[in-house]
């Protein structure tokens, strides 16, 4: 029997092709590992019903139709459906809209299950909003399971369902990757359509998944990107559809490593030790590969970004403030929010305008300190293994103050968002306790580093 746990999104919709099982069948299965995994707390919102509405129509011959799939509440608007962003004061939000993405995740097949558990308004790089209280991390329940988009990482992990989506701006999807052992991409700036949306805080944000096999990550890429008119940044097509790409190794790489934290912090000894590890790896299989470190301003990345994130939470705040029909109370927002909002108001549009300009300068100054290399090798995290509990959602007095703390733990994630480029993090080792490492790549654009990660699956070096 095939344990559907372990088996990825194209594996359930081939099983429906060569009718050796229906959707409705295999959307069952999951539900059942859903309801079996309540403690979890991965899956706050459940869309059973409309899911198993959409699995008793004739399926399409996509290479993902009928396989079981979550969103992140977060960013992935479904028209109809409840959309809280861990925050209290949206409580009772519904989504009047589908987002482009998330309607092309439909047009694909996917039967959309439920959505999954996020921190209020994607502020943290983990999973604990007051709404819904803590994701618990599978691997190690006294621990982070990452964030934003924690609650995808965990239920991919287990095996709830194949694959989940989720957003990333300063590390949102590739943190929760590492810390819960599975592959997180953040795709390059512009690849995907936040139509109707305006919310990529001035292409930091970026929208992808979490899943368990490297040809589901190609697969959703190729579903799922591209622009529609108007939008704001588009990347360059690539030459050929990711899922086919990956059938072949990449030819030579010229890959930098580094497995220190340009933002201080200390790297754990096994996580470095896992960092040269693979170095050695992607050396073996011919790629040339030697230690690097691209230059950038570490303080002025903090305080842009703090900047946009503190002008994002104010959108969110007005959103609130219509939903309630007046101004959120105290208690329906968490501290860290209120101290984004407090120095938010005081953001004249010279300094938004300035944490812009930052935030391209240093992309640039970044990616140009890259443009001899092809990949970019570094840690997802710097702790050896998952974060503790309560380190990432705690006010620190300010908004720079608070993203100094988090980007001294996440190291490098925060670049890739910043220069644009594309990144993953892929389960390459583990502490000695068993608690997974995520290996950072990081390219200008997504095919490398598919294919990159596709000859580390065929070696069999990806813990999952």
């Amino acid at each position: 029997m095939t344990d559907l746990s372990k088996l990825d999104l194209i594996g359930h919709a081939d099983l429906i092709r060569r009718g050796e099982a229906t959707a409705l069948e295999l959307l069952d299965a999951a539900i059942a590992r859903i309801e079996s995994e309540r403690r979890l707390n991965a899956v706050i919102c459940d869309l059973f019903d409309r899911a198993r509405n959409r699995a008793a129509r004739p399926q399409s011959d996509g290479p993902l139709a009928g396989a079981p799939f979550l969103l992140k509440d977060l960013g992935e608007p479904l028209a109809g459906t409840p959309e809280r962003m861990g925050s209290v004061a949206l409580r009772n939000h519904i989504s009047t809209e589908s987002s482009e993405v998330v309607e092309r995740y439909e047009r694909a097949g996917l039967l959309i299950v439920g959505k999954s558990n996020t921190p209020e308004w994607g502020n943290h790089c983990t999973t604990e909003p007051v709404l819904f209280g803590p994701t618990i991390n599978p691997r190690a329940p006294g621990r982070s399971p990452g964030g934003s988009s924690g609650g995808s990482a965990v239920a991919v992990a287990v095996g709830l369902v194949p694959a989940a989506s989720g957003s990333d701006a300063t590390g949102s999807i590739r943190v929760p990757a590492s810390a819960c052992g599975v592959i997180g991409l953040k795709p390059a700036r512009g690849r995907k359509s936040f139509a109707p949306d305006s919310r990529s805080v001035e292409g930091l944000g970026n929208e992808h998944a979490l899943t368990r096999t490297v040809r589901d990550c190609a697969a959703l890429l190729d579903v799922t990107a591209g622009p529609i008119p108007g939008d704001p940044y588009a990347a360059l097509p690539p030459a050929q559809p990711w899922l086919t790409a990956i059938e072949r190794d990449p030819e030579t790489l010229r890959i930098s490593w580094n497995a220190d934290g340009p933002f201080g912090g200390e790297t754990h000894p096994e996580t470095r030790a896992a960092v040269e590890s693979v170095a050695g790896r992607l050396s073996e299989f011919g790629h040339r590969v030697a230690h690097g470190t691209p230059a950038f301003n570490p303080e002025p990345v903090i305080d842009a970004v703090a900047v946009l994130h503190q002008v994002s939470n104010l959108e969110l705040y007005a959103l609130a403030e219509h939903e309630l029909d007046r101004p959120p109370e105290r208690d329906e927002l968490e501290p860290t929010a209120w101290e984004m909002l407090e120095q938010g108001r005081d953001v004249s549009g010279e300094s938004y305008a300035a944490a812009i300009s930052t935030v391209h300068s240093e992309g640039r100054r970044f990616a140009q300190a890259l443009a001899d290399v092809d990949v970019f090798v570094t840690p997802t995290i710097l702790t050896g293994g998952p974060p503790p509990l309560h380190h990432f959602n705690q006010p620190r007095g300010s908004t720079q103050a608070f993203f100094a703390v988090e980007f001294a733990t996440t190291g490098w994630t925060t670049m890739a968002n910043v220069s644009g480029f594309a990144a993953i993090s892929l389960p390459l080792a583990e502490t000695t306790d068993g608690m997974p490492i995520g290996i950072q790549l990081m390219a200008p654009q997504e095919t490398v580093l598919l294919q990159l990660a596709a000859q580390l699956e065929r070696a069999g070096l990806l813990l999952i």
